[in-house]
């Protein structure tokens, strides 16, 4: 029930984190019916392109040993053996290309579907493998009951098939063994051909629906909740609570750092209460004032604090105040327009200066 009400709440599409996470574990999407598909086209492509001049040097290795029995004496375990390592390499030679198309086919069907890939958690123990609940939930859930019901089709359509193309050639099966032994393999091939080739028409058909499934089994399961959409979102984009802190504590740090150049300032412009801008200008240093601390409202009270603690001139100018904290920052010297107002409050500093 649980398990029920956690899938109803799976709305959300997987993300590319969670669809690459899955991979990564070995969760990938495979159809079992495509390699199948693919052991049946390499089965036909054997029948078509190798059985003829197989079947041919075969029929003629046995025909050898049954026209000429009396070459093959059985009259020790030794001879025996050598009768039937005989025929096992003569099979052998018959059937290798077979095997090898089915591997390569097999293989490759594999391949196209998912890129093999290391996967160790796959390997890993778990309780769930073992577990009599998972175990039978497996088999009779959704995916256990789509795996049963393809199993039954094809069962179905495989022995349909071969029922309905073996009562038509009934006769001449039973013909063909009064007859040549030669032709026993024409007839073999004929008849094998034709039930591969509409046994190869169902499992594509069938491959093609269990691809499509599969992967929409796939995508279904990896579907995910809004919480645990927001929760990847966090991890990915980082938390914005934290993230908030941190904004904070670098605020905190730049200010603190803003506050300590204060002192170091020639001097402070402010509105009465709302700005203050501290700038420094020394010749040597830099060819226009430098602006080393500004701010607003408590900031701003805070700044003219320190200048007046420290004997930093502070000048109340509202209008050059607000421009300067509107246009300027901190760090850089201000720009020219305001050059010739802030030079006079420079000068007199230094008239102020020289007077004492």
């Amino acid at each position: 029930m649980a398990d029920d009400q956690d899938k109803e709440s799976k709305t959300e599409e997987p993300t590319e984190k969670k669809i690459r996470d899955a991979i990564d574990k070995g969760n990938i999407p495979f159809s079992k019916e495509v390699p199948i598909f693919a052991s049946s086209a390499a089965i036909l492509v054997f029948f078509v392109f190798f059985m003829p001049s197989g079947a041919s040097y075969l029929a003629r290795s046995l025909t050898d040993i049954f026209e000429k029995a009396d070459k093959w004496s059985l009259a020790s375990g030794d001879d025996t053996v050598s009768l039937f390592n005989h025929i096992f390499w003569e099979t052998s030679h018959f059937l290798l290309p077979a095997f090898a198309l089915m591997m390569t086919f097999g293989v490759a069907a594999s391949v196209m579907q998912n890129m093999p890939k290391p996967a160790l958690d796959r390997i890993q123990p778990k309780f769930s493998r073992v577990s009599l609940s998972k175990g039978l939930q497996r088999i009779f859930g959704a995916q256990g009951l789509v795996e049963f019901a393809k199993s039954i089709t094809k069962i179905m359509v495989i022995s349909s098939i071969i029922a309905v193309s073996l009562t038509g050639d009934f006769f001449n099966s039973l013909n063909g063994m009064f007859s040549d032994p030669g032709t026993i393999p024409d007839h073999m091939e004929g008849a094998t051909r034709e039930i591969f080739v509409i046994i190869l028409i169902a499992t594509a058909l069938l491959a093609i629906v269990d691809l499509l499934w599969t992967r929409y089994h796939w995508r279904t399961e990896l579907r995910m909740t809004r919480q645990e959409l927001k929760d990847e979102l966090k991890q990915s984009d980082g938390d914005p609570i934290v993230k908030a802190r941190q904004r904070s504590l670098a605020r905190d740090r730049a200010r603190k750092r803003m506050m300590s150049d204060v002192p170091r300032a020639t001097l402070v412009i402010a509105n009465p209460t709302h700005f203050a801008v501290a700038l420094r200008y020394v010749r040597e240093e830099n060819e226009a004032p430098v602006v080393v601390a500004m701010g607003q409202d408590l900031i701003a009270l805070k700044i003219r604090e320190i200048a007046e603690l420290h004997d930093v001139p502070v000048f109340e100018d509202p209008p050059l105040a607000r421009s300067i904290f509107a246009q300027a920052s901190i760090g850089s010297v201000i720009p020219a327009v305001f050059y010739k107002a802030v030079a006079e409050l420079i000068h007199a500093i230094y008239a102020k200066g020289s007077g004492h």
